[in-house]
Order: C-alpha cells, then structure tokens, then sequence
C-alpha cells in the first residue's frame, strides 16, 4: 500500500499559505490523502512520494491523448520561443476556430475563453441579450461552473415540480435566486409544464447532454432533442454544455453523438490535452452580439499556449483514430469490470459511454441525480478509496465519472479490473 510522507508534509506547509492546502476545494482529500503530483506520462502519474497510479480521473477529463503527449508538447515548445502572451489577436486564433467549426455541427461564430466556467457565464450571458429575458433553467446533479448564476443545488425530498433552490456557497447573492429554475433531468413532462408558466421570461435552458458531475448519467431517448424543441417552441436559447463530453464522446462531440444542435455550445477540458483553453459558440444570428452591446474579454482568452497545443490535439483527434482508440478501451474495460462484478455477487448497472462512464451499484441505471442520491454510493465510495489506494487514481466521490484516454493500455485494463476484485473482496471483508 501507499505511503504519503512528502505528500502529508506538503499538505500542512501549504495549508499556511493557501486555504486547505490547495487551489481548487475538491483537490482536498483531507490531511492524509491529499495529493500533490510531480510528474505524468500517458495513462500514468506519479506523486511526490513516487507513488504511481494508473489515472482514470485524468484531471477531470481533460487528458484525452495522455500525459505529455510528445505531438502537442512538441507543438507548444517550438510555438512559445516568440513569446507567449500579448493580449494581441494570434493568426492561430483563427486557425483552431476553423478547426472546431469544422468538427462541431452548428457552430458557426465561437469565441475563445481560459476556462469552462468562463464559457458557460459568457453564454448565460449571451442569450440573455439575444432574448431580452433574465431567468434560465438547469437540471439537477449538473454543474456549470462556479460562478454565482449556476452554483445552486436541490433536496431531493423537495417537489420535482418546484424543487428547492439552495446557494452552494456562502456569498451567493439571494437575489439570483429569483433567476435560477432547477428541474429534473430526464423529465420531459415537468420541463414542459414549467415552460408553459414561464417560458417568456426564459432566456436560455442550459444543459449537460451527459451529466458529467453526477457520474455520467445519460439523456432518455429524444430527451435533448425535446429540450431541443421546448427551446424552438418558445423562443429560448439551448446552450449545450460540452465541457467534458466535447471531442471525447465523438469528434464534434455531444452534438454529433446524439444529432442534436445547440444555439451555443461550450467547450474546455479535451480541447487542448490539459492546457488551458475553452471556448463557447453557436449560431451566427446570436454570436454576431459580442462586440454589438454584449461584452466578452480576458487577459488570457486565446493565449498563445493554449491555442498551440488545441491546434494539435484537436489535428490529431480530427485526422487519426485516437477517439475509437479510447473507446475500445472504455468497452474493454466495462466488459473487465463487469466479469468482476457479477462474481462478486453485487447488482451494478454501468452508465455513461466508454469514454466516461460510471457503474454503480444499482438494479438500474440512474436517469436523473435523484437516482444516484438513492443508490448505494457510499459504498462506491468506500471501494474507490482502497482502489486509489492499490493505484487505480479515480474521484473518491462516485460524482465523477471514470475517464479513458488513447494512452490506456490493455495492461492497465488488467490492473485497475484485479484492483476493482481486491477492493470489493476489503469492503466486504470490513463491512
């Protein structure tokens, strides 16, 4: 097993000087678990204590190629030797827009931001203009970022028709509230019941085609494409957030994959292989706004590294067969874990597609964040933990869904599926 000396001793210098010891909140594992990593390469990382861990976390989604992939660091390194930030428009801006357009049915006009969160404010934002309305809908058990719009959350033991709305942090403006309409995913008949009581104050309906933070559940047949019609019905702007299912599930992402378009689409995560860069973009009517009475600026929107390596990632997941690579592999693997789950004895259902999936332990598959609340996940938990603990990285939480990248091997298949058999034989043997 592990041991996390320079790890432990990390986590309480730094807690000094950066609050739990971190940069982002979810990166806190606690004082005894929380990693700090020095270093990765394909489908491996290792920690500052030369721990290595298979990764099927891969910072969230955003290693689609694998770690150091020599094609986009290459790209970089011989990009950056002019310089790297100007705050000055690049040729190559307009180079990866054509690369997406390209990819991606239904964007016409896009622009460029750091971060996800970034794309999805910038969107709200637009379609509150192009309509002339303040309110917007999201679904339960999705997340969109942290900006003060988006970051509200239900009970599940509120109404499905009216849930309740509850900040999900301290310094959230009441009065946002107000604007905010949360629903359940996957229900059709509840989103068209309250689009017919608000829909002309409803700027925009914003959602995760695959719920990403809610261990990758998917739409019902024709869910998105009625959301999709909802939207047409009553003048309201569909933004498809593809933060994690874009260029990973398909190459033009959730749009391509289940055949529906958005009016704006956000992007992030696999756009670059793990450098930073996001973008959000949709139909000209609506973009053409930016620059006439909508604002839309950064520092660092299409910094030079970021658009070096987008270029080649998204080059090479265009022109070679790096998605049906790690799809393999995600079908590989759900067919490993399965074989090791129906000896075990446990009732597991997967969900997701195979290059973000979940399997939880469930006699069906969730259809909306409800579902996952009920299922057995504190004992997902518990498994996880022991996995990450043989050197299977995975989320702790089963919030995150299981990532694949081109690097994954069969040989890591093999490991992470008689790891999954080693953990469930310890939970058992303590439970």
């Amino acid at each position: 097993m592990r041991k996390l000396k320079k790890s432990n001793e990390m986590y309480r210098s730094a807690s000094k000087l950066l609050p739990l010891g971190v940069s982002s909140n979810y990166r806190n594992w606690g004082a005894d678990n929380t990693l700090y990593i020095k270093r990765g390469k394909g489908s491996h990382i290792w920690d500052v204590d030369d721990n290595e861990y298979i990764d099927f976390r891969l910072s969230y989604g955003p290693i689609i190629l694998g770690y150091g992939d020599e094609r986009v660091d290459q790209a970089v390194i011989n990009g950056i030797r002019d310089g790297v930030q100007f705050a000055l428009s690049l040729p190559l801006e307009e180079k990866v827009a054509s690369q997406i357009t390209s990819m991606c049915p239904g964007i016409e006009m896009l622009r460029f931001s750091t971060s996800g969160c970034e794309a999805t404010m910038h969107s709200l934002r637009l379609a509150r203009a192009y309509t002339g309305r303040e309110k917007f809908i999201m679904f339960e058990g999705a997340w969109h970022g942290l900006h003060d719009n988006v970051m509200f959350h239900t009970d599940i033991t509120s109404s499905r028709q009216d849930p309740i709305r509850m900040p999900s942090s301290l310094g959230i403006p009441e009065a946002l509230k107000s604007l905010v309409t949360l629903l359940p995913f996957n229900d059709p008949e509840i989103l068209e019941q309250t689009v017919k009581k608000i829909g002309s104050e409803v700027a925009a309906i914003i959602v995760e085609p695959i719920l990403g933070n809610c261990g990758g559940i998917m739409p019902l047949p024709q869910w998105l494409q009625f959301v999709r019609k909802i939207c047409d019905d009553y003048g309201i702007v569909l933004i498809m957030d593809e933060v994690k299912t874009g260029f990973r599930v398909a190459k033009g992402g959730a749009q391509e994959y289940f055949g529906v378009e958005a009016d704006i689409a956000c992007y992030a995560k696999s756009i670059a292989n793990g450098y930073a860069l996001a973008a959000f973009g949709g139909k000209r009517k609506i973009m053409k706004l930016i620059g006439n009475g909508v604002m839309h600026g950064g520092t660092y929107n299409a910094n030079k590294v970021g658009l070096l390596a987008a270029s080649a990632t998204l080059d090479i997941l265009e022109n070679t067969d790096a998605i049906e690579q790690l799809h393999s592999k995600g079908k590989q693997l759900e067919v490993a874990f399965s074989e090791v789950l129906q000896r075990s004895g446990l009732k597991f259902i997967f969900s997701g597609c195979p290059s973000m999936f979940m399997f939880w332990f469930a006699e069906k598959a969730p259809i909306e964040m409800r579902d996952w609340k009920n299922s057995d996940h504190e004992y997902y938990n518990k498994i996880a933990a022991d996995m990450i603990d043989r050197g299977i990285l995975i989320e702790p939480s089963s919030r995150e869904p299981w990532f694949l990248c081109a690097s994954h091997t069969e040989e890591d298949i093999a490991m992470a599926a008689l790891a999954l058999e080693q953990s469930i034989k310890t939970v058992i043997h303590n439970s």
